[in-house]
């Protein structure tokens, strides 16, 4: 299974369109080889890089969407997934993205393909996804972007 975006590769800058520098849209995703079993998808994106003088724990949680059915194969630019979408580090059910306080940091969009649906509130973190998927996770995928402030080069 592989997460590809057409905005940008892996391990490379993440316009700032799509940041909080521009216009702080979602970015293109595309999901590729998606497993026949799968009842689900899970998709994540996280930055493990803050400083914890900010976050105790090191990571923001910028976009959390579960119950994607297994179909669907692209996210168009500035929308999200079909699914339900949890709560970002913010407290906002939606995409937020990279904003780093200070220095260049890693975004990473994590894909799961899960054997079953989770039955779960829509206004869940992360953290209570990534609970209920415990043992239900047939694969998963990621794609890292970096983003500092100075710029686009």
């Amino acid at each position: 299974m592989r997460i590809t975006s057409s905005a940008f590769g892996q391990n490379e800058r993440i316009p700032s369109k799509y940041t909080c520098d521009g216009e702080n849209m979602s970015p293109p995703l595309e999901f590729l080889d998606v497993p026949e079993n799968a009842k689900s998808l899970v998709l994540i994106m996280d930055d493990p890089d803050v400083p914890k003088v900010f976050r105790p724990d090191g990571v923001w949680d910028h976009w959390v969407v579960f119950n994607v059915p297994p179909h669907v194969k692209v996210v168009s630019e500035n929308e999200n997934p079909p699914g339900v979408v949890g709560k970002n580090t913010r407290g906002h059910m939606a995409y937020g993205g990279p904003c780093p306080p200070v220095g260049q940091h890693r975004y990473f969009f994590k894909l799961f393909a899960l054997d079953d649906m989770l039955d779960l509130n829509p206004d869940v973190t992360k953290s209570e996804v990534m609970l209920a998927m415990e043992n239900h996770v047939i694969e998963h995928a990621e794609l890292m972007g970096v983003y500092d402030r100075g710029g686009d080069v």
